[in-house]
């Protein structure tokens, strides 16, 4: 039988490596806190040190929707993206930790872009680059466990500064300006004058230009081998780049699992994990973005390999149960997550 701290260890924030990332396109929705997390040590509870994680997610933005309905159409359009975390994180003790995350984003895409406020251009083509730097801290609050039993909560606050590139919303601002200097101004019924298309181009900025805050807490809840764990996430974002801002968002994900394996050699947990994302509408300028906000429910399995007790792995999908967005958006079909982690 694993000591106390092996029994925790192999438990610790299998529900913090979420895949909750990017339940939209845009760049402020990659999850952060859920990519940070991890890479923190799989096998124990925080242990003291170094850790580097390589975590991975691809979202196929390929359904779409008008006022939250489902419907198809010859000229379909796709964006596609995918996302490369970067994560170091320092432990200074069990308690505390700190962690910068720096993703590196690739999107893919073919829609209908408006470049005079009028006429519809389809545009194909690709782009990739940095993505907006997370620092988040940790705080252990609470922490008590013995053999069988455990429970752990970690408050999590943080910032994400402004390193991605955000031209995308500077022609965005571009394109609106055109738009409204023919039609006048406060047109609610196309506030972004792009209503032909569910792919904007905020959707394709890999950066927010906007610093904005992290706020989170985290709790594992075990006995035996059984387990649930949770995660709630909050960002507040602040007006960035072509006087965009990406909404507030609010995310809540975990489930029950257990650990099919357990020895001192390595470990391997099957969890069943939920997802709840909510997110109100943009703002350009101060006004409301008619054509972006949505509320989502995704379900899927998680599975962690640990092995020695500098290792692990994570891998998931997401399946969306019900999506409804407001406007006319292209929606998730799924999300792939992956991660590779290394303690020292």
């Amino acid at each position: 039988m694993l000591s106390n701290r092996g029994l925790t260890v192999a438990l610790a924030l299998r529900g913090l490596g979420l895949t909750s990332v990017m339940l939209g396109a845009n760049p402020g929705m990659a999850c952060d806190l859920c990519a940070i997390y991890r890479a923190a040590d799989a096998r124990g509870e925080y242990s003291s040190g170094v850790n580097v994680s390589l975590a991975q997610q691809y979202i196929p933005f390929r359904t779409e929707q008008f006022g939250g309905t489902k419907f198809e159409r010859p000229d379909a359009e796709t964006l596609d993206r995918s996302m490369t975390h970067v994560v170091v994180g320092w432990n200074a003790t069990e308690t505390l930790g700190f962690s910068a995350n720096l993703p590196i984003v690739h999107v893919r895409y073919d829609y209908n872009q408006i470049t005079d406020g009028f006429t519809p251009v389809r545009t194909r083509g690709s782009d990739t680059g940095l993505g907006d730097l997370a620092l988040v801290g940790r705080w252990q609050a609470w922490n008590r466990s013995t053999a069988e039993r455990g429970v752990v909560l970690n408050v999590l606050g943080g910032i994400k500064l402004p390193t991605g590139d955000s031209d995308a919303l500077d022609l965005q601002a571009d394109s609106i300006d055109r738009y409204e200097s023919i039609v006048g101004p406060g047109h609610d019924h196309d506030a972004l004058g792009q209503v032909i298309s569910g792919i904007h181009l905020h959707d394709l900025a890999l950066g927010s230009g906007s610093v904005d805050g992290i706020l989170g807490l985290a709790g594992q809840f075990r006995w035996k081998r059984a387990f649930l764990n949770h995660q709630w996430q909050y960002y507040i974002r602040t007006e960035g780049a072509g006087n965009y801002r990406f909404a507030n968002e609010f995310i809540a994900s975990g489930g029950p699992g257990a650990f099919l394996w357990l020895s001192k050699s390595g470990s391997f947990s099957l969890q069943f994990n939920t997802v709840y994302d909510s997110r109100g509408s943009d703002e350009y300028r101060g006004r409301e973005s008619v054509h972006t906000g949505l509320t989502a429910w995704y379900a899927g399995p998680q599975c962690v390999l640990t092995l020695g007790g500098s290792f692990s792995c994570v891998a998931s999908v997401d399946i969306p149960l019900q999506i409804t967005a407001r406007g006319f958006q292209n929606v998730p079909d799924y999300r792939l997550n992956g991660s590779l982690n290394w303690r020292f």
